[in-house]
This record gives C-alpha cells, sequence and structure tokens, in this order.
C-alpha cells in the first residue's frame, strides 16, 4: 500500500510538469505567430533590401570596372554589357545602367564588327545578341547582322572549296594538304 500512496504524488508532478511545459509551448507559438513572426519578417525584409542595394552596387561597381578595361561585351561573363544588363534586372529603372549602356553602345559595337572582321563569328553572335538585349531596334545591330550572316556565307563557301580540293586530290590520288 505504501507503494501506491508514493506514485500518486509522483504522478502529480509529472502532471503538473506537462502542463507548464505545454503553457510554454503553446505560448511560444503565440508569440511567434503574433509578436515575433513580424519583427523577423521586418529583419527578412530590411536584409533583402540592404541585399539589393548592395547587389546593385556591387555589379555597377564592377561594370564601371570593366568599362575602364575595355571590356564592354568581352569575355564572356566578365564585361560591362552583362554587369549593366544585370543592374537592370534588379532594378528596371536605374538611370545609371541605362546612361552607361546607352554611352557605351557606339564603342561595343564596334567590338563586335571588329569580332566579325576577325572572323570570330560564333564570339560576334555572342556579342550581337548581347547588344540587342539592350536595344533589338538599332538599325547598327540590323548592319552587324547582315555582316555576320555575309561573313558565315563567306566562310562556308571557304571550307566547301576547301573540301572539293582535298577531294580532288584524293580521287586523282594525291597528297591531302
Amino acid at each position: 500500500m505504501s507503494s501506491t500512496v508514493s506514485s500518486a504524488p509522483n504522478r502529480r508532478v509529472l502532471v503538473v510538469a506537462s502542463l507548464v511545459a505545454a503553457i510554454a509551448v503553446v505560448g511560444g507559438v503565440f508569440w511567434w505567430l503574433h509578436g515575433g513572426k513580424a519583427t523577423a519578417s521586418a529583419a527578412v525584409g530590411s536584409q533583402a533590401d540592404s541585399k539589393d542595394d548592395s547587389g546593385v552596387s556591387i555589379l555597377l561597381d564592377l561594370a564601371q570596372t570593366a568599362v575602364k578595361e575595355k571590356r564592354l561585351v568581352a569575355p564572356a561573363g566578365s564585361n560591362a554589357y552583362e554587369f549593366y544588363l544585370s543592374v537592370l534586372q534588379l532594378d528596371p529603372q536605374n538611370k545609371a545602367a541605362q546612361e552607361q549602356l546607352h554611352e557605351s553602345f557606339p564603342a561595343a559595337s564596334a567590338d563586335v564588327e571588329r569580332s566579325i572582321n576577325d572572323n570570330s563569328l560564333d564570339e560576334a553572335q555572342r556579342e550581337l545578341s548581347l547588344l540587342r538585349e539592350f536595344d533589338s531596334t538599332n538599325y547598327i545591330l540590323s548592319l552587324l547582322g547582315g555582316k555576320l550572316d555575309a561573313q558565315r556565307q563567306i566562310q562556308i563557301r571557304q571550307d566547301e572549296a576547301r573540301a572539293a580540293v582535298i577531294q580532288a586530290q584524293q580521287s586523282a590520288g594525291g597528297p591531302a594538304q
């Protein structure tokens, strides 16, 4: 009988402790849903705002460095146009990026033409696409696109002529070049 008498107070202590723990959990959930969630949301929102602002400023700094180093449209992934276009994705109304893209357009289109003249046609296509992403209606880009297509046709004809020479030499039994 003494074993039943001693187990009753232990059960009461266990029930009281369980109730205190449950009240603490419910109180914590209530605080998080009403007071803490708003505070946490405000903190996350302010971090996101500062992250966007610093992301834009970092991209602008990278773009300015690329302009100084005359990396307007090349190399891929590290040029002023890609940085400025990224700024405009984050902040479509960013005046600094828009102005710099307009100012550097003549030099950037000259770089595209230089790539075409150097017969770097895939690179020229990438650069031209980058400029078209900024201003798809510019007539200079249409002219460069026509020049690029013409240069590709010339290259195809040259490759076909070389292939014909090699094929003629092989059929004649001569050495291939």
